[in-house]
């Protein structure tokens, strides 16, 4: 997971996009970087435009042009789309259908061709049909020879049969709720109510189908239309759990299979959430405290890591107190918006510099006077992305909820989550109590299925990416990946912050995964990288 989020009221304006857009990159992570430097710069909520290419009845993809990027950017001219039918319900399999988007890039060369590379940049709920275009950049040449790469919307997103439960905030952002001040969750009850009441009555009873299991069934899905004998995969924060998922369902159809920034398996969804978001925060935070420190007289913050963490939690309370105008725009810093903002920019060794000029811009908006410093750096926070005409805006909120919803039951007792949500707080002041208060899958409907047991069935054919200070899926989880592949996976592990491991400064972490896509073999045992140079 890669996202963190505030209560309606946090903020925003209709146009500000940016902490929505990085922190919904994981719950993944949560603009959602892609990899390293092939990053996707803009959360999209695309609903139905129609793709160049149709699927047809009997399960292949018929290839043509792809959407064109809203942002301006230009796309790769090698980037095929096209649809596949799949099964709304896989029980039902001669029921209603709905359409998957693919894309692909041919990179393979003939005579090196080993079979394709299956990516998805996690989320929940991300659009990846324009990965293999922002992966490629960053692999080698003996990568490309040997893989096409194909992306994909999962079920649900951006051009998949795209779902909306028209949420009044349309923002991932607005659906994770903070405390009041005084610590009460009443508020944060009444919108979770709101909000699960709203997309039983607007998205319906088949939103309930729209799970990762039955994602991970689209996978094998797309794998047989391509008329693949297995799938190599590469998932990234949410998408670890999928591509565990997909590897316990279809462990025989599973060849080598890379998952980055990874999500504990026995914890969905809850206890992930519950468990490791306060534990990342405080692991990543000091990585960004020391260059505040560093730059204590120009920044004022503190001239040791102790002393700028004082001063953001006494910023954040001054800001939950008295949330302060940002001048020129309809939009206000309150105390969520500046820890949205935070765990975002966590997300990146490169943008901590511009946390802590944030930090710092936001103190002087509390006092009432920015300098040009301070808003040039506003304006950069608060920048609008370009939407799609037509589209409907709440449409990864909706799968984000559909998702870490209907995977997995949540505890329904009230007063079970006001305790936990008090202990929290105290525990983990960075977090404020949001990763145990109340989510609006407390009252959702019962999941379809029970939540997929991830094990270590199947072949030794797993690599484990993981940074030792991730904010969005702490260390933990990988380890707890790990563990719960045994032997069958091997953890490489990196003194690193931030959410991604391939391509952001390790030569060592980097080595093995490119080891492991050209030759297909895993290291003897696991590896812990130490030789990370910052970019």
């Amino acid at each position: 997971m890669k996202m963190m989020g505030s209560s309606a009221g946090s903020g925003f304006s209709t146009g500000s996009r940016f902490a929505a857009a990085v922190v919904v990159s994981t719950l993944a992570g949560t603009a959602l970087a892609a990899c390293g430097s092939a990053s996707r710069n803009t959360t999209q909520a695309m609903a139905g435009i129609a793709l160049a290419a149709k699927a047809t009845d009997h399960g292949s993809i018929v290839w043509g042009a792809c959407p064109q990027p809203t942002d301006g950017t230009t796309q790769n001219p090698q980037l095929a789309c096209g649809t596949l039918q799949v099964p709304l319900n896989y029980q039902d399999p001669a029921g209603a259908k709905i359409k998957v988007a693919v894309s692909r890039l041919s990179t393979a060369k003939p005579g090196k061709r080993h079979g394709v590379l299956l990516l998805n940049p996690g989320g929940p709920a991300l659009g990846g049909l324009d990965m293999p275009a922002t992966m490629a950049p960053t692999l080698p040449k003996s990568v490309l020879d040997g893989y096409d790469l194909i992306g994909f919307d999962p079920r649900g997103v951006e051009h998949s049969t795209p779902q909306s439960c028209g949420l009044t905030d349309p923002t991932v952002t607005g659906l994770f709720p903070y405390p009041a001040v005084d610590g009460s969750i009443t508020k944060n009850v009444a919108l979770a109510k709101a909000d699960a009441a709203q997309c039983a009555r607007t998205a319906g009873e088949n939103l309930k189908y729209y799970t990762t299991a039955n994602t991970a069934r689209d996978m094998d899905r797309i794998r047989q239309a391509l008329g693949e004998n297995k799938i190599s995969y590469w998932g990234q924060s949410y998408g670890t759990y999928l591509g565990a998922v997909y590897r316990s369902l279809f462990p025989q159809r599973t060849d080598k299979m890379i998952l980055e920034g990874n999500v504990n398996p026995t914890k969905v969804w809850a206890d992930e959430v519950a468990d490791t978001w306060g534990k990342g925060m405080a692991d990543r935070f000091p990585d960004a405290a020391r260059i505040a420190a560093a730059q204590d007289a120009t920044l004022g913050l503190g001239h040791t890591v102790a002393q700028v963490t004082k001063t953001y939690l006494t910023l954040a309370d001054r800001l939950d107190r008295t949330p302060a105008p940002v001048p020129g725009t309809s939009a206000s810093v309150d105390g969520p918006m500046l820890r949205n903002v935070t765990y975002a920019l966590l997300l990146h060794n490169q943008t901590l510099p511009l946390l802590t000029q944030f930090w710092k811009a936001s103190a002087d908006l509390a006092d009432g006077h920015v300098t040009d410093a301070d808003n040039t750096v506003l304006k950069e926070v608060f920048a609008s992305s370009p939407s799609t005409p037509g589209v409907a805006e709440d449409n990864q909120a909706t799968m984000f909820l559909a998702l870490v919803c209907g995977d997995a039951a949540w505890p329904h007792d009230v007063n079970g989550y006001a305790a936990r949500t008090a202990a929290n707080r105290k525990a983990w002041p960075l977090t404020a109590g949001l990763p145990t208060n109340i989510w609006a899958c407390a009252f959702w409907p019962k999941p379809v299925e029970p939540t997929v047991t991830v094990t270590a069935t199947g072949p030794r054919n797993t690599l484990i990416l993981q940074n030792r200070r991730d904010n969005a899926t702490a260390w933990e989880g990988g380890v707890g990946l790990h563990q719960a592949l045994g032997d069958k996976s091997v953890l490489v592990g990196v003194d690193n912050g931030g959410h991604y491991v391939y391509n952001e400064g390790s030569a060592c972490a980097d080595k093995a995964t490119i080891d492991f896509l050209t030759t297909g073999h895993l290291p003897n045992k696991d590896v812990y990288c130490t030789d990370v140079k910052q970019q």
